[in-house]
């Protein structure tokens, strides 16, 4: 029987001889069919064409993830001298180039993701100790009022002690990380900030796409559950109002200033999401020239 060798491209599977193409079946030629074969080979999966052009005939791979549908081998030079071409077959290279675009958007988006769920888990998790750390607070003072022998109390304090750095080290690594993968928004709206709100959010991208309207309330669900509810006055900022520009400003300017201040936060974070530019410069000298507009009116 004829040795085959089964020969995957970006553009196509194909069954070969030492010498020619013996059968084929080309992928879609479609930019995102492409680049959903080619996430599904990085993954070190076997496509279905694969499979189906196979079957049960005996074949040789030089790939470790195709093992299961022939012999594997390495070193036979068919795969290296055998040229199979795209332009033969239909296939441009724009058309990779496309595909190549894709994957790359697509890797971005997974890191994002990992890295959001990593944030959130680091906010919630400092929420979770800060709490720890209140009740802890609150009974040793309640208890330091009775007279209790301080050997009682000494485990309690040491534990409040530990959750108190736990804390502060919690709170480096979010600054830190926050640093790293939000530049822009970490220097506009101060990291911590920024930290919980890509939690409120639900991550960085979702932030991304949200208005600045949106974000300016991040925090103050509440607030505005009760005006959609009982009408009064809507609520003007949610955690952005943590930032000095806003809690520090005289009451009838902090709206504005936490209008301005979400707005570009807007930018900022687009700006950490898809293009990575630091222009942390521009809008920092944009919100000074604008805090001095408000503050003379």
């Amino acid at each position: 029987m004829m040795t085959q060798y089964l020969i995957t491209k970006w553009f196509g599977t194909f069954l070969c001889d030492n010498t020619t193409v013996q059968q084929e079946i080309l992928f879609p030629k479609n930019g995102k069919e492409i680049a959903q074969r080619l996430r599904k080979i990085e993954k070190n999966n076997i496509l279905d064409e694969e499979k189906k052009i196979v079957k049960d005939l005996p074949v040789f791979v030089n790939e470790t993830r195709l093992r299961d549908l022939g012999s594997y081998t390495h070193e036979d030079t068919v795969f290296k001298t055998l040229l199979i071409k795209p332009e033969h077959y239909g296939f441009s290279r724009e058309l990779l180039h496309e595909a190549s675009m894709l994957i790359v958007q697509e890797r971005v988006h997974e890191k994002l993701q990992s890295e959001d769920l990593q944030m959130i888990q680091m906010v919630n998790a400092l929420d979770d100790l800060r709490q720890t750390a209140n009740l802890l607070s609150e009974r040793l003072s309640c208890w330091s009022l009775l007279p209790t022998s301080k050997k009682k109390i000494k485990p309690f304090e040491k534990t409040l002690s530990t959750v108190n750095k736990e804390i502060l080290r919690l709170q480096e690594q979010i600054e830190t990380d926050m640093r790293t993968i939000a530049p822009n928004t970490s220097n506009i709206i101060g990291p911590l900030i920024g930290a919980r709100l890509f939690a409120l959010a639900g991550g960085m991208q979702k932030m991304a796409m949200m208005p600045a309207s949106t974000i300016q309330i991040l925090g103050a669900e509440k607030a505005l559950f009760r005006f959609k509810k009982d009408g009064g006055r809507p609520p003007k900022h949610g955690v952005i109002f943590q930032h000095p520009s806003i809690n520090c400003a005289p009451k009838a300017e902090r709206g504005k200033v936490a209008r301005l201040l979400a707005t570009k936060l807007s930018t900022a974070i687009k700006a950490d999401v898809f293009t990575k530019r630091n222009i942390t410069e521009e809008l920092q000298e944009d919100i000074s020239i604008r805090l001095k507009e408000i503050r003379k009116k």
